[in-house]
């Protein structure tokens, strides 16, 4: 699999990232800790992405309650020196580790959780770390101090920001340049064919400052795989019915529509909804790579097929038209 470099930080990822934010609980929801992906079947996923070309892993402190970190630890405590010199781990901090917990981007929790991260980790350095999130409460400057100091000692490589808006990443990359410290190389959001926000606002930033971008959620929570029909309700255990915040606004006529439509263009490539969707993405010129997140080693098959499929410049405008 292609290897790209991450902005301008000298770290190079895998065009495909494994997402593992459902290894030991769905995401960073503190309610579902324990549930996901169990440590069996995320060994199993990691071997087959390993096996795909799949180089870069992304998980964050809170993901699982910590399983996630944990559970790769573990894998990666099986592997010999050409998996663990070659593998690229980008973890991240921001949400609380256990319901009630504290949150947040201030200099010694940083300090304090990117110590917890390495230890679930196995290792004793993280190539990327990311804030998870905008911390309102806290100075950005505050913040860009903390990691300045990580990747000047070498625990981490270079740090990116999840979950900001162009105005709250603007301000951290001149705070960045003013004040001398290490900036924000890459941003990862949400980003599909049903999320495009970013190309009016974050896009733009990335151009001017050289910034990567590695977008998550590339199927929207399963609506870009033809799980979800118009007049029927969501499968029995889907993420609609587990955990629907962040997507019940698709659930609208136009939506359908372009849905409908995005099958028949996927059927006339004779490939998967899903399989385009994430093609789609990764011909997306601004996009360094995509965070993918399959729960089971058979939800890695569409990955492999778009892989396959290819796009040109008139055609990745058509596809991302259906949903403008």
């Amino acid at each position: 699999m292609e290897q790209r470099a991450l902005g301008r930080s000298g770290v190079a990822v895998s065009h495909v990232i494994l997402g593992c934010g459902n290894f030991g609980g769905v995401g960073s929801a503190p309610r579902l800790f324990g549930q996901g992906t169990s440590r069996d079947d995320a060994l199993r996923l990691l071997d087959a992405a390993w096996d795909l070309g799949i180089t870069t892993l992304d998980t964050a402190d809170a993901y699982g309650g910590g399983r996630s970190e944990e559970y790769i630890g573990a894998w990666l405590a099986t592997k010999g020196a050409d998996v663990r010199d070659r593998v690229v781990i980008a973890t991240k901090t921001f949400n609380p580790m256990e319901d009630g917990g504290d949150r947040g981007l201030g200099a010694a929790r940083i300090r304090r959780q990117v110590e917890s991260s390495l230890r679930r980790l196995g290792v004793e350095r993280i190539p990327l770390y990311l804030a998870h999130a905008f911390d309102p409460d806290v100075p950005q400057e505050e913040t860009l101090t903390a990691f300045d100091e990580l990747v000047r000692h070498g625990t981490v490589g270079a740090v990116g920001a999840s979950n900001f808006s162009a105005e709250q990443l603007a301000e951290a990359l001149e705070i960045s340049a003013l004040e001398g410290l290490t900036r924000y190389e890459w941003v990862q959001n949400a980003f599909s064919l049903l999320e495009q926000g970013d190309r009016e606002t974050i896009f733009p930033l990335c151009h001017e400052h050289g910034l990567g971008f590695t977008p998550f959620a590339p199927l929207a929570g399963g609506w870009l795989t033809g799980k979800y029909r118009r007049g029927e309700e969501p499968p029995p255990g889907s993420r609609m019915t587990v955990r629907p915040e962040g997507s019940e606004h698709y659930r609208s006529g136009p939506t359908f529509d372009a849905l409908e439509a995005f099958e028949r263009a996927a059927a006339d490539r004779d490939v998967s909804m899903a399989a385009l969707a994430v093609a789609w993405l990764l011909h997306v010129p601004e996009v360094t790579a995509v965070v993918v997140g399959p729960n089971t080693v058979a939800q890695l098959a569409p990955v492999a097929e778009a892989l396959d499929v290819t796009l040109d410049t008139e055609e990745r405008a058509s596809i991302g038209a259906l949903f403008a």
